[in-house]
């Protein structure tokens, strides 16, 4: 059994804890919070009977703890996820990882000197609509991929402006960082991780000088040679949308309706049954998926696919759509 414990008990927080007690190879050790209080009433809500904590360093003396997940507002994600590291415990941290570059390596260093296991909170890896397309891509069904749109569209109709994230002061660093990361890395996923070697941003005008820019578009290039077009915004009055589409030479996939050259020949369409991405409610995520996936890696001593590591990129890019919308759409090159 691995003694997990779970830091933040928002609601990404809680479906943490529920996945990790839906895992039989798990038992939740800690709940840590802002205060007791909101520990304490997280473990009730679910019938945990385990320490709560308002102090992490105190949370990660835990005896034989294994695992932790931050799931803390994005400013607090670095200096918690070093710390974890440093106590040699396995982490897996909520998106965005973290709100600039110096932070995202020295977290990436801390995991890496550490020697732990790493994940990332991009859940919808495993949601089966990117799992489908992600292994049609890699079975060849649309030839040689080249244009990946993916949107991250998360209008005030489905969040409250002033709700709990309002003390998120890190939300200031933009929507691609925030909340198009998710797109920025589900692009990446169905063409296998491929990283993303240069990024052009751009931002309405009004909004190209504030630090909070609520609509974003960035054209980016793929280390295969594909282009893909990623966009993010929370200022639309809509419902959530999360668009994935893939363009090859051989056949198109547009969420989950399909054109595959090799088997109709014509310009017929087929749709497969699948779960779509398309609620910004945290419950509707895979999050078991997620944990599962980490608790794997950490009892086979194998690395996962959705590492720190891996997610470096992914970041990297976001924030270079920022600086790059920020700058009348400068190009950057991202290190592959």
């Amino acid at each position: 059994m691995l003694k997990a414990a779970v830091q933040g008990a928002g609601s990404a927080g809680m479906e943490h804890l529920k996945a990790y007690m839906r895992n039989p190879h798990v038992e939740i050790a800690a709940i840590g919070s802002r205060t007791k209080e909101g520990a304490r009433r997280a473990a009730e809500q679910l019938g945990l009977d385990c320490p709560v904590f308002d102090d992490f360093e105190e949370l990660l003396k835990v005896p034989g703890l294994d695992l932790v997940s931050i799931c803390t507002p994005p400013d607090r994600h670095a200096a918690e996820c070093v710390m974890a590291a440093e106590a040699g415990k396995h982490v897996l941290i909520e998106k965005p990882v973290a709100l600039n570059s110096e932070e995202l390596h020295r977290m990436s260093a801390a995991v890496e000197r550490a020697g732990v296991k790493s994940s990332v909170g991009f859940v919808l890896r495993w949601n089966p609509l990117l799992m489908t397309i992600k292994k049609a891509i890699a079975a060849g069904m649309i030839g040689r991929p080249l244009l990946v749109h993916a949107d991250y569209w998360h209008g005030p109709t489905n969040q409250a402006p002033m709700g709990v994230r309002r003390r998120w002061g890190p939300v200031a660093g933009g929507i691609m960082v925030h909340g198009g990361c998710h797109a920025m890395d589900a692009a990446r996923f169905v063409l296998g991780n491929d990283p993303i070697t240069q990024v052009v941003g751009r931002c309405p005008e009004h909004e190209r000088s504030s630090p909070k820019q609520r609509t974003n578009v960035a054209i980016v290039n793929f280390a295969c040679g594909a282009v893909g077009k990623i966009s993010a915004s929370n200022t639309f009055h809509m419902p959530y949308v999360f668009n994935i589409e893939v363009f090859g030479d051989e056949g198109v996939i547009r969420n989950n309706r399909f054109y595959f050259k090799r088997f109709t020949g014509q310009l017929d369409v087929g749709e497969f049954p699948t779960v779509l991405p398309d609620s910004g409610e945290v419950a509707h995520h895979p999050f078991g998926g997620l944990i599962d996936d980490l608790v794997d890696c950490i009892l086979n001593g194998v690395e996962s696919t959705n590492s720190l590591k891996v997610a470096v990129n992914t970041h990297e890019a976001c924030f270079a759509a920022e600086r790059s919308a920020a700058n009348q759409g400068e190009p950057i090159q991202l290190l592959a």
